[in-house]
């Protein structure tokens, strides 16, 4: 075996942790097989992981900041059908995960998925192109949801008038910025400092119940693209709304390495979250478009967000709408420290293998307050430099969450494409969480939606754009696949060997030899 080979541990996991599931001391266990040392502490137990990925979702608030884009597109009909639709396919996308997931619960998710499950002549890139979308994607997500809140904060100041004019129709774009920076420095502080007592957090249900002035046909039915685009390729342009509220559904497995059983409570709260969550999105959507006033008058507000006015006009009283909204307001900021725990985690898997500029700061996991704070930190600025944007743009949200979709959606499809092409016979086929048929062809339809939605959400909502009403997804996307490329050629071509493994390639028959030479690895 060569130097490398000595150094390098082989990551398979065995069949019978694969059916059991791994508990505890045998988690991390299995984690030293993969070729790590356990550095976080496994403070989650199923209720707290199936909570976790419900904050990363928060479907009401993530479908009441985004709701101008169906409404754009199409209406009720789009907000509706849309979301189920979308909702059908990233259940998909989490079936295809969660079998994977349940081979290989890391930290680095769909990153380290990748690279075990592609042959030896691509695994490299596949993994550098897969960790670079994913850590992407999980920053710019979590930039999506704090300026998300901004936005929903302002809008609801906004339902209250002096002489006609709202409370903060006139704000400068500093001031914006300024409540931005406030949020992110907020979520930020509460999942650093406070990480411990995140298991701990409640849930928050919202109940919505307000006398109806559409009719049944009309909400389910009426489709009235406002978007300038033929009328069905709007309906897609439209399904960026339902695709940002589901889009987290990848990012738990970045807290694979603080979960009791990961191998099958992973798996099972991805799955089983989405489920939930689609009728969920419906309780909260169906109620808002029976209420829905003028949809033109909504389309035209300045600030990109109707639901304030939805529940004003329905209630007939600013201080009414001002409070339905608190809650939706509270759970943004609760998703934002969700979104951050997960972006720290998964930044600092893809550092301890060298895949990001100066990987020795942000590997490093704070002893005191237990988490990996200067990779949070890293993304933290980085958050903020994008969130210059929007003193360039005011469709600055637009990129945002276009962008995290588009990235996330991208780091997905990869360990999916890699298995479904090369290892899914062998490596799921033993799986604690395996569909069979089912799984595959979730596989198929997972792909054909990523296909769609990369280059779906680079376009502009409205088919006229101006400079300021541009999507400047993607000129982000292409910025940091620039960023990567380039540091890909500089230093990773040369440098970067992936996860500290060598995949074992072989067939379930052969599993004991396998077991055998991990066993051997460890004891040299």
């Amino acid at each position: 075996m060569t130097a490398e080979g000595e150094s390098r541990r082989s990551s398979r996991i065995s069949v019978k942790n694969a059916e059991e599931g791994i508990t505890g001391t045998k988690a991390d266990r299995t984690l030293e097989e993969f070729g790590y040392t356990p550095e976080l502490a496994r403070n989650r137990s199923i209720w707290q992981v199936t909570f976790m990925c419900f904050i990363l979702s928060s479907v009401p608030y993530g479908l009441c900041t985004t709701l101008y884009y169906p409404l754009a597109a199409g209406g009720p009909a789009n907000i509706i059908w849309g979301w189920v639709l979308v909702s059908f396919l990233i259940l998909c996308v989490a079936i295809s995960l969660a079998e994977i997931t349940s081979v290989y619960p890391t930290a680095g998710g769909v990153y380290y998925q990748t690279f075990v499950l592609s042959p030896l002549w691509c695994r490299r890139v596949a993994a550098w192109i897969c960790g670079w979308s994913y850590v992407a994607g999980n920053i710019t997500i979590t930039l999506a949801v704090n300026f998300g809140v901004t936005l929903l904060f302002i809008s609801c100041l906004n339902v209250f008038e002096t002489d006609g004019v709202g409370l903060t129709e006139n704000f400068q774009a500093y001031q914006t910025f300024l409540i931005f920076l406030g949020i992110t420095l907020l979520t930020h502080a509460i999942s650093g400092f406070g990480n411990k007592w995140l298991p701990m957090l409640e849930t928050f249900a919202i109940f919505l119940t307000i006398d109806g002035r559409r009719s049944g046909a009309w909400v389910f039915g009426s489709f009235e693209p406002n978007a300038g685009w033929p009328a069905g390729w709007s309906f897609f342009i439209g399904l960026l709304q339902a695709a940002y509220a589901t889009s987290a559904t990848g990012m738990i497995g970045s807290l694979c390495e603080e979960v009791q059983e990961p191998a099958v409570m992973v798996p099972k709260a991805m799955v089983g979250t989405v489920i939930i969550n689609t009728f969920a999105g419906l309780l909260f959507l169906i109620p808002v478009c029976f209420v829905m006033p003028d949809i033109t008058m909504l389309v035209d507000l300045a600030s990109g967000q109707p639901t304030p006015v939805i529940f004003q006009k329905a209630l007939g009283s600013d201080v009414g709408a001002f409070c339905l909204m608190i809650p939706l307001l509270i759970l943004g900021v609760i998703c934002g420290v969700g979104c951050v725990t997960a972006t720290s985690r998964c930044t600092w898997a893809f550092a301890r293998d060298g895949g990001i500029p100066g990987s020795g700061w942000w590997r490093v996991v704070d002893k005191r307050l237990d988490i990996p704070f200067n990779a949070m930190m890293l993304s933290m600025v980085v958050e903020i430099i994008l969130g210059v944007i929007y003193f360039g743009s005011t469709a600055a949200y637009n990129a945002f969450s276009g962008v995290g979709v588009i990235f996330l959606t991208m780091s997905y499809a990869c360990p999916i494409l890699v298995s479904l092409i090369f290892r899914r016979r062998e490596d799921i086929k033993n799986a604690s969480f395996n569909l069979g048929i089912f799984g595959a062809i979730a596989n198929v339809i997972a792909l054909a939606w990523s296909a769609l939605a990369i280059p779906l959400f680079c376009m502009p909502t409205l088919e006229t754009v101006t400079l300021t009403s541009m999507n400047y997804a993607s000129v982000v996307f292409v910025g940091v696949v620039a960023i990567a490329a380039v540091w890909y050629g500089v230093w990773g071509y040369k440098n970067y060997r992936g996860p500290p493994t060598d995949a074992v390639e072989t067939d379930s028959d052969s599993m004991p030899e396998a077991i055998a030479e991990i066993e051997k690895t460890k004891s040299r």
